[in-house]
């Protein structure tokens, strides 16, 4: 497996990290979650490594707009995993997947250049 760069394709953080990634020479896989929407297992191991709460992305529009009722579903890892799979763009991006199965989450370049 190659790196895998999970997100959504005109997010102003990805283009920051397609062009670091393609600065520093790092070939990736994308995985555009507008194409191809997370599925469970997926962000469960996701979850594994960081925490469900480290996924949520509490600073975007679609957080803001969610209802109450859902933002009540974020308290729980079952219930908020099956929120961010029916709302990728809550995801907080981008998720690096490095071959060793070790992510990096959100855009941080010095974290990437540990992982070469």
């Amino acid at each position: 497996m190659q790196v895998r760069v999970y997100g959504i394709k005109n997010c102003n953080t990805m283009k920051k990290t397609f062009d670091f990634l393609e600065s520093e020479g790092i070939e990736y896989e994308f995985v555009d979650y507008k194409k191809h929407a997370p599925d469970g297992a997926l962000l469960v191991r996701f979850a594994d490594k960081v925490g469900y709460e480290a996924l949520i992305n509490k600073r975007g529009t679609t957080y803001r707009k969610l209802e109450d009722e859902d933002k009540k579903k974020l308290e729980s890892e079952k219930s908020a995993l099956v929120v961010l799979a029916e709302k990728s763009s809550m995801i907080k991006r981008p998720i690096i997947e490095f071959p060793d199965g070790e992510i990096v989450l959100g855009f941080e370049p010095e974290q990437i250049k540990e992982q070469f």
